[in-house]
Parts: structure tokens; C-alpha cells; sequence
């Protein structure tokens, strides 16, 4: 989202009247700094409990209005965690924090500082403190399972080095500008750049191997795109751990093998239907190829980017849109609180418009909370005929493997219609001269 406000500005920033997503954004950097304790440099992950536990109702099992929890259930202990959602902590005070954590928050904190840096310059410099400080504790020898969620197979993740990459590369663009707060840790750009390249590296060249969709678990391609903008700024030296090129060909990889899957896919469609997750990874397919294309200035993946697009607009099996409002035939019994309880069925206007869903899935898993209204009413599956081959999708409250919206589906497509407006992004906002950061490089490349 900052992203987008940044380098799309009449689409989604301070220039658009109508789309304008910089309080959002602002919204939700003011609920990280909760998590976040500068003074003590103590993170917090996580508010409330999803499920897996015994001898208490969590946020997955029962399914009430947010006001309602404050004395829900009134004394009974089973409802404790529902009054009083705990938060949960990442590590102790002071302590290392696992590296996909650190590498991602202080990227938007980071990105915070570029983009309120004018609009709310002490706002912007407690972003970039923060940021600093939660990129030294980043644990980058870590042991056992990566920190994303409770429970764990919630948001499972095994690869850290693109978040580290992608945290560098921004605090990076950020310490180029010449109005930075005082007492910083690190004031010299050219230790983000370095780092930023040597992450990469070992993205690149890692034991797991590179090439993925972007998404929650790994944000390589974005990265990779921010820190081609970066290493390609006019006076950036050579002699770094990765070349543009190299950034370039990991993002090609991932691209070249969906267009495989898409000549193969009667519908062009460039990820497995029945994997999960497939409305995702199409907004997300387009917007790395929108990405490569605008760092190549080529049409080389437009025409694929548009079948994309198209797969998650109706030109499916199933012939319905994936993002609640968009066409005439679009989810309408979305597996989430708010709207299911408020408004569920075939509203005028649809809650939660703009969401993105799911999709169709191999094997749809069910679970209707407590508490949830039916929908549809009357039961019907319309969408039954029109399954096979390995992919089930289903418009119904219940089947939240493939009706559930959630943030990080959603992100990617707001970002592919800014691009498919736009044409192009602006310029990143980056304004000090690069000679001190080309002379600090150029003396640590002849060191080492």
C-alpha cells in the first residue's frame, strides 16, 4: 500500500480524490508502532489467538461483532481470551528477532519515512528510527521454525533472506535523502546498499533456490524489483554482491514458468488452479510481470498480464470474478466476521467491496464458526458444475479454503490496477547526490 501511494500518486496517493490510500496506510503504520517499542526495542507479533487450542474459545471459533468482545461470554473463563486478547511476544527486550519479521518491518517502516517524509516529517522520523533499530536486532543465524503466526501453519514461512533484502533496499532509498532525523544508528546509505546486494546474493544463490510468486512467504520479487531501481540510480558503483541483471533473471524465472503453465491452461492461467491461493497468485503474477516490463521498457509478459487479470476477473471455469463487487457475478457469502454477520447474501452493496478471495482450490476444507449466518440461504451450489480437473471452487460461508478474503490476498490487486491505469511509477523520491555512497563503496570493494 505505501508502495502504491508512493509510486503511484494520482492512482493511490495524495493526488487521486477519490482512491486515495495514504490514511489507510497510516492506519496500519500506526498499529505496527503499537508493536513496536522503540525505547525498549521490544517487538510484539500478534493480537488475539487463531485457533489450535484447548480449554478456551479463540478468534476462529466463535464469530461475533468486534464490539461485542469486551464482555463476551461476561465471567465464564472459556471466553477470557476473547475479552482480553493477549499479545504476543517476539522475543524479550533487547533480543534478536527472526529475520522475515525484522527484514519486512523495517521495509514498511522504511517505506513510512519516503512517504510522510514531507507530509508529517516527525511521524516520518520515528518511522525511520524504528526501522534502523529492528533491522540491527534481525537474527541471521536462525535455529528451528521462522516466527510468523500462532499456530505456525497459519502463515508458514521458510526463507528470510528476501525480507532482509527487501528491509535494506529501502532503508537505503530512505538514508539518500538529505533531511534525515539526527542520532540515527547507521546515516550512511552505502551500509543498507551493501547489505541490501549481499541478501540478495544469497537469495539467489541459496540452498532453497529462487524464483517464487510473490506473496506473504516470500517477497523476493519485489524486492529484487526495488533494489534494480536502487543499483540502476545514475553514480551507483559496480563491484557488488549481485548485478541488475542478476535481479532481472531470478524475476524472469518465475514469469517464463508461469507463461508455461499458461499455454498449458485452457484459460491461460499462469499458476495451478487447485493450489490454493490461485486468485493471489494471478494479482501477483501481474504485478511482477508489470514490474519486469517496466524495468526492461518491453511488452514482453502484457499480453500474459492481461490473461491474468482476466483469470481473476471472470474468464475462469467458473466464470465469476474473485474480488467481492467487481463484474456481475462475483463472491457474495465471503468467509469473514464482519460481513457475513452484517450484511450476508446479495446486498445492493457488497461489504468488504475490493476484497480479494481465495479461489478455487484442490480440496475445499469447511469450517462454519459459531455464530455465522448461512449463505447462501438456501444452500445451492452453483459453481458445483463447473468443477474438476483438480480444482473445487465454492461461494459459501462455510468453505473458507476458498471463499476467506484476507489482507495479503488483497494487497497485489489494488497494486495491478494502479499499474494497468498508471502505464508507469514515478520516480522514487530519492534526492541526495550518491558521490558519498559511491566513494564509501568503492573504498570497502578495495578492502575487501
Amino acid at each position: 500500500m505505501l508502495v502504491g501511494v508512493r509510486d503511484f500518486p494520482r492512482q493511490m496517493g495524495g493526488d487521486s480524490s477519490i482512491f486515495n490510500f495514504v490514511k489507510e496506510a497510516r492506519f496500519g503504520l500506526d498499529w505496527l508502532q503499537k508493536m513496536w517499542n522503540n525505547d525498549s526495542a521490544t517487538l510484539y507479533y500478534q493480537v488475539g489467538i487463531g485457533s489450535g487450542n484447548s480449554g478456551f474459545e479463540d478468534d476462529h471459533t466463535i464469530w461475533r461483532l468486534p464490539q461485542e468482545d469486551d464482555s463476551y461470554g461476561g465471567s465464564d473463563a472459556r471466553y477470557r481470551y476473547i475479552r482480553n486478547r493477549p499479545v504476543l511476544l517476539a522475543a524479550p527486550a533487547g533480543s534478536k528477532v527472526s529475520p522475515n519479521l525484522a527484514g519486512r518491518l523495517a521495509a514498511d517502516f522504511a517505506l513510512c519515512f519516503s512517504v510522510f517524509r514531507t507530509r508529517d516529517p516527525a511521524y516520518a522520523n520515528r518511522c525511520l528510527h524504528a526501522a534502523e533499530h529492528i533491522f540491527d536486532l534481525a537474527d541471521t543465524s536462525p535455529q528451528g521454525e521462522l516466527l510468523t503466526a500462532s499456530p505456525h501453519d497459519f502463515y508458514g514461512e521458510s526463507e528470510w533472506r528476501d525480507d532482509m533484502e527487501l528491509g535494506a533496499t529501502e532503508l537505503y532509498l530512505a538514508t539518500r535523502n538529505p533531511d534525515l532525523p539526527k542520532d540515527l544508528p547507521h546515516r550512511d546509505p552505502a551500509f543498507y546498499l551493501r547489505q541490501a546486494t549481499d541478501w540478495a546474493a544469497a537469495y539467489i544463490h541459496g540452498e532453497k533456490g529462487s524464483g517464487a510468486i510473490l506473496g506473504a512467504a516470500d517477497v523476493s520479487g519485489f524486492a529484487h524489483y526495488e533494489l534494480y531501481r536502487a543499483m540502476t540510480i545514475p553514480g551507483t558503483p559496480g563491484g557488488l554482491a549481485v548485478a541488475p541483471a542478476d535481479l532481472l533473471s531470478d524475476i524472469k524465472k518465475t514469469l517464463d514458468h508461469a507463461v508455461a503453465l499458461s499455454e498449458k491452461d485452457p484459460f491461460g492461467f499462469g499458476a495451478p488452479w487447485g493450489a490454493g491461493d490461485s486468485a493471489n497468485h494471478g494479482a501477483a503474477l501481474a504485478v511482477m510481470a508489470s514490474e519486469y516490463d517496466h524495468l526492461t521498457r518491453s511488452r514482453q509478459y502484457d499480453a500474459f498480464t492481461r490473461q491474468w487479470i482476466a483469470n481473476i476477473l471472470g474468464s475462469n471455469a467458473w466464470g465469476t470474478s474473485f474480488i467481492v463487487g467487481d463484474g456481475t457475478t462475483f463472491p457474495r457469502c465471503i468467509h469473514h466476521q464482519v460481513a457475513n454477520l452484517h450484511g450476508a447474501g446479495n446486498p445492493r452493496t457488497p461489504i468488504l467491496a475490493g476484497a480479494l478471495v481465495e479461489g478455487p482450490i484442490e480440496k475445499p476444507d469447511s469450517g462454519a464458526p459459531h455464530g455465522a449466518k448461512a449463505c447462501p440461504a438456501n444452500r445451492e451450489d452453483p459453481f458445483s458444475q463447473f468443477n474438476g480437473n483438480g480444482a473445487v471452487y465454492k461461494d459459501n460461508v462455510a468453505f473458507y479454503s476458498t471463499i476467506e478474503p484476507a489482507l495479503d490476498l488483497t494487497a497485489p490487486s489494488f497494486l495491478i490496477f494502479a499499474w494497468r491505469t498508471a502505464g508507469d511509477p514515478a520516480d522514487p523520491p530519492i534526492r541526495q547526490p550518491p558521490g558519498r555512497v559511491r566513494q564509501e563503496i568503492a573504498a570497502r570493494t578495495a578492502w575487501r
